[in-house]
């Protein structure tokens, strides 16, 4: 099996699942409790929180542990527009017409019951936002900008610090949903100019189950979850510390490695688009050309079932996807696709694969000359 599917989730890393282990058998305390087992616990916590905050140049007290990217999300942009909100003027929220169903389900419940009002903003044909129409979008009520850090399935990368020095200029917070960058772009808190970032631990090497929130300074959060006060009063709930454990071992391993992986790793992608794109005539990249993830490729394949052409791919051992993991088993044209320019019927063609730091040169060589063999089978079959 060649596993091309590392947008929707990766393997644990060896590393962090060492890291851990000791957590879920001997060190098993709450880290709430006041006694030895449980301070052992709450020591590992705080250890992991630095260890974040030093991967992204945050302070410690700036990181909450969630659950995964939709729960930091949901914290993040719930949690920034109903802080400290005036409730007679709840303001008005920007966001991507591409981004993950994450933030765009989490600003529609705004809409719906706090009554926020909503912008979307448009991308290029490439899923790049322009600056211009952040601009005209703002208005002196604008209390938060929502602005993914690089596209779940066409892989195209934003211009993160521009769009974030735009809205904090007018008086707007920015978060931006960095699920995808995680392990692949710079993460520097300070030199993106945001506000908040959303993370996710499945993403880069730690196990499903864990993520992290960043959020700047004293802005006031509104939790989600009320009880117990952990996380600094901004998420109640006993915290899971070996999956903290192994976030923070993965997130700091993949940026170590982030500057040799990613070059390689484009390199591959490089190759393996020129490849489909020569043996497949009619297959047409999606997403920026340049200004993409490294290990993104995003095809649509007309004329063919985009469904039809993964079981092909699969039958010949090459584990890929249509787009999201989270809208698998869909009917409806990707979102991202449409919202960039495609027809529908278009849209239902896409296929996305992406590689990982394991990835080889043999591998994506032989996924590449697959994916021709697949499309062809499709094209046969009438599919």
């Amino acid at each position: 099996m060649i596993y091309l599917d590392n947008a929707a989730t990766t393997p644990v890393r060896r590393e962090a699942l060492e890291a851990m282990w000791p957590f879920l058998t001997g060190n098993f305390g709450n880290p709430s409790s006041h006694h030895h087992v449980g301070e052992a616990a709450a020591a590992a916590l705080k250890q992991a929180r630095q260890s974040v905050a030093r991967s992204l140049g945050a302070r410690a007290g700036d990181v909450v542990f969630t659950s995964g990217g939709t729960e930091s999300d949901n914290l993040a942009i719930k949690g920034l527009a109903l802080g400290n909100l005036d409730t007679e003027a709840p303001g008005h929220l920007i966001t991507t017409a591409i981004e993950h169903e994450a933030v765009l389900e989490t600003v529609d419940y705004l809409h719906r019951l706090h009554g926020f009002e909503v912008t979307l903003l448009p991308t290029d044909a490439h899923g790049r936002v322009r600056a211009d129409d952040l601009r005209e979008s703002l208005r002196p009520n604008t209390r938060l900008v929502s602005v993914h850090y690089a596209n779940n399935e066409v892989g195209t990368v934003q211009p993160l610090a521009e769009l974030a020095g735009i809205a904090r200029a007018a008086g707007a917070r920015f978060h931006t949903d960095a699920v995808q960058a995680g392990g692949w772009l710079p993460l520097d808190v300070t030199a993106l100019g945001v506000d908040a970032l959303s993370l996710s631990g499945h993403k880069l090497g730690a196990p499903p189950g864990i993520g992290a929130l960043f959020v700047r300074g004293r802005l006031p959060l509104e939790p989600l979850l009320h009880g117990g006060g952990q996380e600094r009063g901004k998420r109640s709930g006993t915290e899971n510390v070996a999956g903290a454990v192994a976030f923070a071992v993965a997130l700091e391993l993949s940026l170590r490695e982030r500057s040799e992986t990613a070059e390689r790793v484009a390199r591959l992608r490089d190759e393996f688009i020129a490849t489909v794109l020569r043996r497949s005539p009619t297959a047409r990249l999606t997403g920026h050309p340049t200004e993409r993830l490294p290990g993104t490729a995003s095809f649509v394949f007309p004329g063919t079932s985009g469904e039809a052409v993964l079981l092909e791919l699969e039958r010949r051992g090459i584990v890929c996807s249509s787009g999201s993991a989270c809208a698998a088993g869909s009917s409806e044209p990707s979102h991202v696709l449409t919202a960039m320019g495609f027809a529908a019927e278009v849209a239902q063609t896409a296929v996305r694969f992406t590689l990982s730091a394991s990835s080889s040169a043999d591998e994506v060589a032989l996924a590449a000359a697959s994916v021709h063999d697949a499309v062809a089978a499709v094209h046969r079959l009438g599919a």
